[in-house]
């Protein structure tokens, strides 16, 4: 099926997780169309154009290429243009920005395998009460000993530099800078001109704490950063790297300035700080540029802790689906967000109620006016220094279902969005930094739009948990999991720690189903009720490892028999993104689970060659019933939160 746009950005119907059609009320309907508004008289003269290259593409004037040099075009763009961000000047003298890109994403040449890692909770003796770039690098290292070829981790992004830290990772004010909590103090420049034992042994201290304490962890690495850059901070290195980075830096850190006096929330402070070019944010700048300095040093400092991880080991990062609205990223492109809505989830047999995420979402035509540069530095620091990249809901590069404000989820409708051009972009960043791509499309996905990732070398999610099939079934064009962050671990399904968790913080918890899904794990391993927990997370990997997708990933969490999931969505529990692992990395390394999940799929991506899938295997987006459609598999219903429906 080819994944075709619509005509009109308020889709009027759409088909359930059933398969059910629903037709959305016209005053939905009437309030997204007054929010999305619409581009001006002849905006789409200067509105960039996305080609894949080799495309007969109507182009005409001369485009000044990115690489230096230009070309003149009358009529078709070149065959070979060069793939990149150039610019199109035209007949009449108007510039627009011309993105030509690959069509595919990179691929690796082999099957590989590799650990999911929260890593935050992957703390060594090291550490400061956190898991770290540091314990990162020894990850990566480790890794690359038993034969994996990546690590995949939750976010780094930014959160607000202030007190009480979020703890989500998939909340982060920005999604083009990093978390400074995740750098590793000794090896910043300049650390070895302060004397910081003390704060050393308070940090180390903390990794007595039976959960991960952000604010105690940051109170104590802000204050040693700050007094490592106070002495240090005038580094040509530093001087040099900030001057090629451009305004966008410098918003971020002027933000985090303004953040720490006048709090996290920028619709809250005083009027003439609300709009990032005001003169008084000018002024701020130069009144306050220490502490400016200071943020866009910590910047610096991971983009150089980032490079340092092991060769040979992709480190593939999440990319969450938004952002805090009302964080660094809003603020600095609040004229290409939708303000009056949110985003979130229709109603479905799984949650009846629908689900708001909180979050402010791009109005489409602003984005696309904007050349999409918000998406695309989005982008490029999720993978910058990485090697790898997981779209967290990718359903949302084709349509978000937005909740009117003061409104039910039920009252929302979806918002259409450019995703053949929007895919481009992820194929030319992928090609660019060598990296693959996997889509979170897990819960409800349009028609089309597996195909269309297969086509474009996007791979799928496939998890043991929502497969009813065998995973020597599975589609190689995938990553093949057991669980993901906020589902079960094995453990935790096996002895009923997660059901008991679900009813402990005041979820309606589903025994029947969540013992349905205990029965399909037991069919899958093969074990009786009454087996070894750590049996049936052995089976349950060898299990996964037929999958002949091109990816496979374990969890740490299973490898260490963890019986608590990483989060319980729907939930303000304590333990929430918070969970340290039970073992140290230098444990880590002698332990029997991981030492012998590690042997099973190592084993498995020797053995079975790339592409030799048995013929069974179904190809991405199969497995519907007819008039099923939006939906191409449904998973058990676990009686938690439906995956993908953040």
């Amino acid at each position: 099926m080819i994944l075709e746009e619509p005509g009109q950005p308020v889709a009027p119907t759409y088909l359930d997780s059933e398969g059910v059609p629903h037709s959305i009320a016209a005053e939905t309907i009437q309030r997204l169309s007054r929010t999305l508004g619409g581009p001006p008289a002849g905006a789409e003269d200067s509105a960039p154009i996305v080609v894949r290259r080799g495309q007969p593409t109507p182009v005409t004037g001369r485009v000044l290429l990115e690489g230096g040099g230009s070309l003149e075009v009358d009529g078709v763009l070149p065959a070979d243009c060069p793939l990149g961000y150039h610019s199109l000047i035209g007949p009449t003298g108007q510039q627009r920005r011309l993105i030509v890109g690959p069509g595919r994403c990179h691929l690796p040449a082999e099957r590989l395998w590799g650990w999911t890692v929260q890593l935050y909770a992957a703390r060594s003796r090291l550490s400061w009460g956190i898991g770290d770039l540091g314990d990162l690098r020894t990850l990566t290292q480790w890794a690359a000993e038993q034969g994996a070829g990546f690590v995949l981790i939750n976010p780094l992004h930014a959160v607000a530099p202030t007190f009480p830290q979020q703890a989500s990772p998939y909340s982060p004010t920005s999604r083009a800078f990093r978390n400074p909590i995740y750098l590793r103090v000794e090896d910043v420049p300049g650390a070895d001109q302060v004397d910081l034992r003390d704060l050393q042994q308070a940090g180390r201290a903390a990794n007595a704490e039976t959960l991960i304490d952000r604010d105690r962890v940051w109170h104590i690495k802000r204050s040693a950063l700050l007094q490592i850059f106070t002495h240090t901070g005038s580094d040509d290195r530093f001087t040099t790297w900030r001057a090629g980075q451009g305004h966008t830096l410098e918003r971020f850190a002027t933000w985090c300035a303004l953040a720490e006096l006048h709090g996290t929330s920028w619709r809250d402070w005083p009027a003439e700080l609300r709009r990032p070019d005001s003169a008084a944010v000018l002024r701020f700048q130069d009144q306050a540029s220490a502490a400016i300095s200071f943020h866009a040093w910590l910047q610096w400092s991971l983009t150089l802790q980032l490079a340092d991880l092991a060769p040979g080991v992709a480190v593939i990062q999440d990319l969450p689906i938004g952002v805090d609205p009302d964080g660094a990223d809003t603020w600095s492109w609040q004229e290409v967000m939708a303000e009056g809505v949110s985003v979130g989830a229709p109603p479905d047999t799984f949650n009846v109620s629908g689900q708001d995420w909180g979050l402010h979402p791009f109005v489409p035509w602003r984005l696309r006016q904007a050349d999409y540069q918000p998406f695309i530095e989005a982008l490029r620091s999720t993978l910058a220094h990485h090697g790898g990249l997981r779209i967290d809901h990718v359903m949302g590069l084709l349509r978000l279902w937005w909740i009117p404000q003061g409104c039910s989820p039920a009252d929302g409708g979806y918002v259409h969005y450019p995703v053949h051009d929007l895919l481009e972009i992820v194929a030319l960043e992928s090609h660019r930094f060598q990296a693959v791509v996997v889509g979170e499309d897990l819960g409800t996905v349009a028609p089309g739009l597996r195909e269309e990732m297969e086509a474009r070398g996007l791979l799928s999610y496939r998890l043991l948990w929502f497969e009813e099939e065998p995973a020597r079934t599975w589609p190689v064009t995938a990553l093949a999991a057991v669980s993901t962050h906020d589902l079960p671990t094995v453990a935790g399904l096996w002895t009923g720690a997660d059901l008991a968790d679900q009813r402990a913080h005041g979820l309606d918890a589903n025994a029947v189903s969540t013992e349905r899904l205990r029965d399909h794990l037991a069919e899958v391993t093969g074990l009786a009720d009454g087996a070894d927990v750590h049996d049936v997370i052995g089976a349950a990997y060898r299990a996964l490892a037929q999958a002949p997708s091109r990816l496979l990933a374990a969890t740490l969490e299973d490898a260490v028999g963890v019986e608590l999931r990483p989060n319980l969505p729907g939930t303000v529990r304590q333990q929430n993104w918070s969970v340290p692992l039970p073992l140290t990395l230098e444990e880590l390394r002698t332990a029997p689970g991981p030492a012998a999940i590690a042997r099973t799929l190592d084993q498995a991506c020797r053995d079975g060659a790339l592409g030799a899938a048995p013929a069974r295997v179904r190809p991405a987006g199969a497995g519907s019933q007819p008039g099923r459609s939006e939906s191409n598999r449904q998973p058990v219903d676990y009686g938690g939160r439906r995956a993908g429906n953040e």
